[in-house]
């Protein structure tokens, strides 16, 4: 396995699961991929089915924000702890499952805690995604990989990219023999810094 560990021996992965089901394709996907990591590297797998949360509400602008719920800390905690965060979630009309999008969207309330330093701390970790659908060109699942990389782009995050796989009955993904060569290899090497497109075209006028 050639993964790149030059960021330094305390490097951990965060599975985050977004599926409204367990074990579906998009979980089948991300554990073959997360097989293929050192045997010496944490992971932590959550699942947003068990610890839910309610419907975000953004208090940037009250005097008294009420204190974190237990499912919101732990989440956050386990959020910023980790080097590396791997966003699970299948395509639901062409985006974020509903379980997942709350949970990005807690990043706003956390990025604007009193005293927050969740931007600072994410910045130099990887983002990563991996998603399966229904449909065999995966061109469709756009949405969902341009969200994650400008959410990465914005917290100064590296993005590794998003692994997809074709699967809508219980475990059909398995017989996407691309999707599952393409797991085996997934995590392998540096992912860049990520950047706005405005950025990238900057840099190329430069």
């Amino acid at each position: 396995m050639n993964l790149d560990t030059s960021r330094g021996a305390d490097r951990s992965f965060l599975f985050v699961l977004g599926s409204s089901r367990s074990d579906g394709n998009t979980e089948m996907l991300a554990r073959e991929a997360a097989a293929q990591l050192p045997s010496d590297l944490p992971q932590r797998w959550v699942d947003l089915n068990r610890l839910p949360l309610p419907d975000f509400q953004d208090g940037r602008h009250e005097t008294a924000a009420g204190p974190a719920g237990e499912n919101e800390e732990l989440l956050r905690q386990a959020t910023v702890e980790a080097t590396d965060i791997v966003i699970v979630s299948p395509l639901y009309w062409y985006s974020f499952s509903a379980q997942t999008k709350r949970y990005l969207d807690y990043w706003s309330g956390w990025l604007n805690m009193p005293g927050s330093d969740f931007k600072e701390r994410m910045a130099g970790g990887t983002l990563w995604g991996v998603t399966a659908m229904a449909d065999d060109d995966h061109v469709v699942a756009d949405g969902l990989v341009t969200g994650l990389s400008h959410s990465a782009a914005y917290l100064r995050m590296r993005f590794g990219g998003v692994l997809t796989g074709t699967g809508s009955r219980p475990g059909r993904v398995r017989a996407d023999e691309r999707a599952m060569t393409h797991a085996r290899t997934f995590f392998q090497g540096e992912p860049p810094l990520a950047r706005f497109p405005y950025e990238t075209k900057a840099g190329a006028a430069a």
